[in-house]
């Protein structure tokens, strides 16, 4: 039996379409993982921002050191709400950033009567705020104007707030805390 051995020719073709090949899936997987960092890096400077929470005033729902996720995009589509828990910058020292829950919107009339509030009249329901961590100050009725928010922490009585140095404008809130990242025994929404 004769066996035909390859010729050098027919070898050198094998080797060069071999190396085509690679230098196409090489390319190919350098243009998949630029494509996937341009995505990351659009997102993290446009639509979410990681953040680094000091202090204790949102307790229990923010522990100091925390580590969450700000979406910086939502409030161009979306107005902010009774509730949301915003990181804006501190309008006494705009160099600083507070993270707050907001309490009252643009309109609304607020009260805190012996650590109780009211928006419009009516109490406020607050399951995130722990007795232990409430306080007992009194703020008197006051409409927030408009274009502006009434921001509370949930450690009220460790809480540098709206109580103490007033509302926070529209255009100073930069982001809504969307979800705790670290440490991971506190992984999950911001809610």
């Amino acid at each position: 039996m004769i066996i035909d051995e390859p010729n050098a020719s027919e070898t050198e073709t094998q080797s060069t379409a071999q190396g085509f090949k690679l230098a196409f899936e090489l390319k190919s997987w350098f243009r998949d993982i630029l494509f996937a960092f341009t995505i990351a890096i659009f997102i993290v400077i446009f639509v979410v921002q990681p953040v680094k929470v000091e202090g204790t005033s949102m307790q229990p729902q923010l522990v100091d050191q925390e580590r969450i996720f700000v979406n910086r995009f939502i409030y161009r589509f979306s107005d902010i709400q009774r509730g949301d828990v915003v990181v804006f910058w501190f309008p006494k020292d705009r160099s600083k950033s507070f993270i707050k829950r907001v309490v009252g919107i643009p309109g609304d009339q607020v009260e805190i009567q012996r650590g109780i509030v009211y928006v419009n009249g009516k109490r406020i329901w607050e399951p995130y705020l722990r007795p232990e961590f409430q306080d007992f100050r009194s703020f008197q009725k006051t409409i927030v104007p408009s274009g502006q928010y009434f921001v509370l922490g949930d450690h009220r009585n460790s809480s540098n707030d709206s109580r103490n140095w007033g509302f926070v404008t529209h255009s100073l809130i930069y982001g809504k805390a969307i979800f705790s990242y670290w440490p991971f025994s506190r992984l999950g929404l911001v809610e």
